[in-house]
């Protein structure tokens, strides 16, 4: 007897591509902490755990390991921020164009 494989039909559950890449690097704000204790943050949907962090947080990450559902990281730095005066120069920008119009 030889059986033949059939196509699935209706619903098949799959998971899409992951946006993260193994040993790439992502600054990230930690939002929230797991049961475990570590911080969550979220890269285009995709749950990521990084041990040794708390909410608020702004630290420079890389990818470890990629599950299914989540992916790991570990802290590499503190997540690199615009020099003071670039900021200052964008604000006042915008409260400028808000004035002019």
């Amino acid at each position: 007897m030889r059986y033949e494989r059939r196509e699935r039909r209706g619903f098949v559950r799959g998971f899409p591509p992951k946006p993260v890449e193994m040993g790439k690097e992502y600054d990230v704000d930690i939002q929230e902490t797991s049961r475990r204790g570590e911080g969550i943050t979220r890269i285009k949907g995709l749950v990521t755990f990084v041990p040794n962090t708390k909410p608020g947080d702004h630290v420079r990450i890389r990818i470890t390991r990629i599950s299914r559902r989540f992916a790991e990281a570990e802290v590499v730095g503190k997540a690199e921020e615009a020099p003071v005066e670039e900021a200052e120069a964008a604000e006042e920008e915008e409260t400028e164009e808000g004035e002019a119009e």
